[in-house]
Order: structure tokens, then sequence, then C-alpha cells
């Protein structure tokens, strides 16, 4: 399993991360995620197959691309 750790300056709120783990966990081979609003970052874990390209392509259709 890998895990990546992502910054996305647009996570303002809980609510933020929420639509993110919603929006992830629906992506086949997403294990888990978890968000920090403070940091603004996101921590997926993965398998195949999904990967950090499709975790990224993800956030950027639902308005959270990642740095």
């Amino acid at each position: 399993m890998a895990q990546k750790k992502l910054f996305v300056p647009g996570i303002s709120c809980q609510h933020c991360v929420i639509n993110i783990t919603r929006a992830l966990s629906a992506v086949k081979g997403i294990q888990s995620v978890s968000g920090d609003p403070t940091s603004k970052t996101i921590t997926v874990e993965y398998t195949a197959p999904a990967d950090e390209k499709t975790i990224r392509n993800t956030l950027i259709e639902i308005g959270y691309p990642a740095e």
C-alpha cells in the first residue's frame, strides 16, 4: 500500500476535508483519506489501480487542486 501526503491550498475548513474524502473514497483503490484544514494537507493511502495521478486529477475535478 502506498501513502501520499498532498498540500491542497483550497482547504479552508472541515467541510472541505469532508468533500475531498467523499470524492477520493469513491475512487477504486483508495483505502483511506484523512485531512487537516490547519495545515491544508490530505493524506491518502491507496493501492492499484489508484495512483498519484488519479488522486491529483480527482482533486482538480472537484475544485481542490494539489500543489
